[in-house]
């Protein structure tokens, strides 16, 4: 099986895969693994994150990130450097030009942010602008990740306050073509307390929240991390016409994984690959 574009890597130059000195050239092992594995093309979609009120609790933010934590535990990131990211990517582009190398982002909370970012997402230098959900509302006018709100609230009203945020940034934003990770809140499911996730209890959710995605055009993520088959399955029948790929990989090892098995899965519910590897797959 001829693999598809893996359509959401972080390399270096994302700030929770560069905080340490091992991250260095990761971008560069990314190329290599992935023409060892015959991966046609890989879009570098490095972290454009840009709230300014996003606020932890020890031990909810990984050790990539525990440097950017101040004194009072507020996450303040430095900006994306977008001159040495492109340098990287020319650099690799003459390095292995049997591979296609796409630019791009993973723009968090677009719906927020989108004035901020208007000058490089409308500059032509990104190919690729995935939109990701990573934060909701928290005390006090503050922000934060569903890891930390699972401390505060029910397993369950976390789940549908990430749900019911969805539709609020299909429509506040439009600069984004991808919705990645809709599972995202699922991560960090706190099993011990409230058991297993069963997705069937937060179904009509997720349809209500798959609905203005496909309205709008856009494609939803095959997060590549967890193969859900209710994911491609409810994204179809809720009108979803565009798929992509993603694995996610923060390192080279991770790349493309378990992509034979997902572009079966989701080639049984009626997508099918593009011209192009970098190309949506589309019902």
């Amino acid at each position: 099986m001829t693999l598809t574009a893996d359509s959401h890597v972080h390399s270096e130059w994302s700030w929770d895969a560069g905080s340490d000195p091992s991250s260095v050239g990761a971008m560069d092992r990314i190329c290599e693994r992935a023409v060892h594995i015959g991966l046609p093309a890989v879009v570098f979609t490095e972290h454009l994150d840009l709230d300014d009120s996003w606020k932890v609790e020890t031990g909810d933010i990984g050790h990539h990130g525990q440097r950017y934590v101040d004194g009072d535990g507020y996450v303040r990131l430095p900006p994306f450097d977008i001159d040495g990211y492109l340098a990287a990517i020319d650099r690799c582009r003459h390095t292995h030009p049997e591979l296609r190398i796409l630019t791009g982002v993973e723009f968090g909370q677009p719906h927020l942010w989108d004035d901020q970012a208007a000058s490089l997402l409308r500059s032509g230098l990104i190919d690729r602008v995935n939109g990701s959900l990573h934060m909701l509302p928290f005390s006090g006018g503050d922000r934060t990740e569903p890891t930390t709100l699972y401390r505060h609230s029910s397993a369950d009203a976390v789940m549908w306050a990430y749900l019911e945020e969805i539709p609020k940034m299909v429509k506040g934003s439009d600069s984004f073509s991808v919705f990645t990770h809709i599972d995202y809140a699922v991560r960090s499911w706190p099993v011990v307390t409230a058991g297993p996730f069963d997705p069937r209890r937060f179904e009509e959710g997720f349809r209500e929240a798959m609905r203005p995605i496909a309205t709008s055009g856009r494609a939803l993520e095959m997060n590549t991390r967890r193969l859900w088959p209710w994911i491609p399955q409810w994204w179809a029948e809720e009108g979803g016409r565009d798929v992509s790929f993603g694995s996610d990989a923060h390192e080279a090892g991770s790349l493309a994984a378990n992509f034979p098995e997902a572009m079966a899965m989701v080639e049984s519910f009626g997508f099918h690959p593009g011209r192009n590897p970098e190309d949506f797959w589309a019902r």
